[in-house]
């Protein structure tokens, strides 16, 4: 099956400027008939075509499907931006689960930017690395917590990599004056990913998985000590599944729907800022103190990317571009009428603790995902990490496992109301 480059996902609203810039994006057939496997993955994002790929090159015989494009989830359409660490600081963690828990998490993190790093360069990906990475706050009264971010880091976590910024520090490198203080993270830094995203498929098919797109999972099933994925076309028996599925899982699996949640998240590409050289001189990714947080950086060629309108419904506003215009302007008034080129948008899945939901949801089958706008980095390693649980190599997985990951309250009925309500709460007091 041929599919255009100019087809319109039904899950992600706009053209990408990502899709943009990589030209005709490689296809993958359709599902046709049934298969056997020893592992069945469905999602063809990072976490699943991670799996894939680990599983492949170590013998398993793979098999992936995805509903859409490889790319048009979250992990072809999303910020960019590596973090550091978990969703959630450090020393918000310690006060959950303790220092050994909280550090164990955090090295798991680096492990995974490493990860992520040396298997691009392995793998001759370009992905469009660029080092540095900037936490601002929003509101003065945070000042204390981010300088103790900054020395908690370094004192407690073995990470000597950032360093606070007062008000006018934070100013210059941001080119404005909208934020009061920050933290500088040079240990970071952020990507092309949807490129990644090609060439983790193009690798994955390589080793030997077997890859379609454009193959919807319409029901799972265990039974016999065998998994069974339905499709339009034709059944896919395995001796365990993996499900990747993060903000689309849609009704396929009660039990990660329950658990996992999407909501809309919206990007604009401007055109080249060669007119404004003070906008982020230093081409660091930025991440604001919102809880409805505004991200933004830096393409390489000069292009603000930014992101920050949320939706908590499946609805896409008319006009993203309008609305990621109006933010734009808040921090920077002087780009209050920069073209922008592209808008977009696609679903975010979150927990309620914004930490990754990994669970055996039957058995068999694996569920990962909510990495809750953490997931360039962790997404990656979590599906690494699931394939080394298969080979018997590593029990790293089992640290997400442990995390305490509660249902979204209201049932399937009232949970995506309620979360509305909760989330629009959080908005205004952003504001107030």
């Amino acid at each position: 099956m041929t599919v255009q480059e100019n087809w319109q996902s039904p899950i992600a609203p706009g053209v990408s400027w990502y899709q943009a810039t990589v030209g005709e994006r490689p296809t993958y057939p359709e599902l046709d008939g049934s298969k056997t496997c020893d592992v069945a993955i469905v999602g063809g994002g990072y976490t699943g075509l991670q799996a894939a790929y680990n599983l492949a090159r170590a013998g398993v015989s793979v098999v992936l499907i995805d509903a859409c494009r490889f790319g048009d989830g979250a992990s072809g359409r999303n910020g960019g931006q590596f973090g550091t660490g978990q969703r959630a600081w450090p020393e918000e963690l310690e006060e959950k689960i303790g220092h050994e828990r909280s550090k164990a998490l955090f090295d798991l993190a680096e492990a995974a930017k490493r990860h992520l790093l040396d298997f691009a360069n392995e793998h001759q990906i370009d992905i469009e690395f660029m080092p540095g990475q900037m936490n601002v706050s929003h509101k003065a009264s945070y000042k204390r917590f981010y300088y103790e971010n900054a020395e908690i880091a370094a004192q407690r976590y073995d990470y000597p990599h950032l360093r606070f910024m007062d008000a006018e520090e934070t100013q210059e490198r941001l080119g404005s004056k909208r934020y009061y203080c920050g933290v500088r993270d040079t240990g970071t830094g952020h990507i092309h990913p949807l490129k990644l995203l090609i060439g983790l498929a193009r690798v994955a098919a390589n080793a030997g998985a077997e890859l379609f797109e454009m193959t919807k999972a319409t029901a799972i099933r265990q039974g016999s000590g065998k998994v069974t994925i339905e499709t339009p076309r034709g059944l896919i028996t395995a001796d365990r599944a993996l499900i990747a599925c993060n903000g689309y899982i849609g009704n396929l699996e009660p039990v990660t729907a329950s658990h996992v949640m999407p909501i809309r998240s919206f990007i604009g590409a401007t055109v080249p800022l060669d007119r404004y050289p003070a906008v982020l001189p230093g081409g660091e990714a930025v991440a604001d103190s919102r809880f409805v947080v505004r991200y933004f950086r830096k393409s390489r060629d000069g292009r603000l990317l930014f992101g920050g309108r949320e939706a908590y419904t499946s609805d896409n506003p008319r006009d993203i571009s309008k609305h990621i215009r109006r933010q734009i302007a808040e921090i920077y008034p002087a780009l209050k009428d920069i073209e922008i080129t592209h808008a977009w948008g696609g679903s975010v899945g979150i927990t309620m603790p914004r930490q990754p939901f990994v669970r055996e949801v039957m058995p068999g089958v694996t569920s990962i995902g909510g990495y809750s706008g953490h997931g360039v980095m962790l997404s990656n390693y979590c599906g690494k990490l699931y394939a080394e649980t298969v080979l018997g190599k590593s029990a790293d997985l089992e640290l997400f496992k442990s995390l305490d990951i509660p249902a979204f309250p209201g049932g399937a009925t009232m949970r995506a109301p309620l979360l509305f309500l909760a989330l629009s709460w959080f908005a205004l007091r952003d504001k107030f």
